[in-house]
């Protein structure tokens, strides 16, 4: 019985990732088709955990192809307060930060896939679809050790309002739960920023994603994990 529950909701936990990573996906031409395949994915969950994915996934239906990107943009590539890059929260623009995605990279490598080549390895979709299709337990523990940065991601997203905001918390409901300093340390994180370094920074300094251009708008599905 124990194990047909922990299966259950290993279960769960992979098809609200997957979800999740196709409703955080930039919004293009293929927008419809995955917000359908979240339909599908949610019918196979209980209502309490579906019905927060699906929250987002029926405003995202309610937008034009055009509003959902700008809205998208505003959101998550115009300014680093809801960046879905987990490395920015934890080490910021400080050189840590490369070593911080070494470890993104190495877990894709050691599960027998290349990083997607499209997308940096920290940024969320990417590690949701790692674990949802590729390998849940090196995944689980990608999330679960930046649980705090998702969660800053959550604040800031329900500080806003954001139609995002419910997928956040459906995700964060996979993760173990947070406790004081978890939550204490997020909020800091969203109304301060994290920390910064103004000399000495590695080569690799990309923090936010770039506003994409007509020719380079590719979902942030990890489409290179598949």
């Amino acid at each position: 019985m124990m194990r047909t529950r922990t299966a259950r909701r290993s279960a769960e936990h992979r098809l609200t990732w997957q979800a999740a990573s196709l409703l955080l996906a930039y919004p293009d031409a293929e927008q419809r088709a995955r917000l359908d395949l979240v339909t599908q994915l949610t019918a196979h969950l209980p209502a309490e955990q579906s019905r927060p994915l699906l929250d987002t996934a029926e405003a995202l239906r309610a937008l034009t192809e055009t509003a959902a990107a700008q809205q998208y943009v505003d959101t998550f590539d115009l300014r680093r307060r809801a960046t879905l890059l987990l490395t920015y929260w934890t080490d910021g623009d400080t050189r840590n930060r490369g070593m911080a995605m070494l470890t993104f990279t190495q877990a894709y490598r050691a599960a027998g896939v290349a990083p997607p080549s499209s997308e940096v390895p920290d940024h969320l979709p990417v590690v949701l679809e790692f674990a949802a299709t590729v390998d849940p337990i090196a995944g689980a523990a990608l999330l679960s050790a930046n649980r705090r940065a998702i969660h800053a991601i959550g604040m800031a997203l329900q500080d806003e309002n954001s139609l995002y905001a419910p997928t956040l918390a459906a995700v964060t409901a996979t993760l173990p739960p947070a406790n004081d300093a978890d939550l204490g340390w997020a909020r800091r994180l969203v109304d301060t920023g994290p920390a910064a370094e103004s000399v000495g920074l590695a080569p690799f300094t990309l923090t936010v994603p770039p506003r994409r251009s007509g020719t380079d708008r590719e979902p942030a599905v990890a489409k290179g994990l598949r």
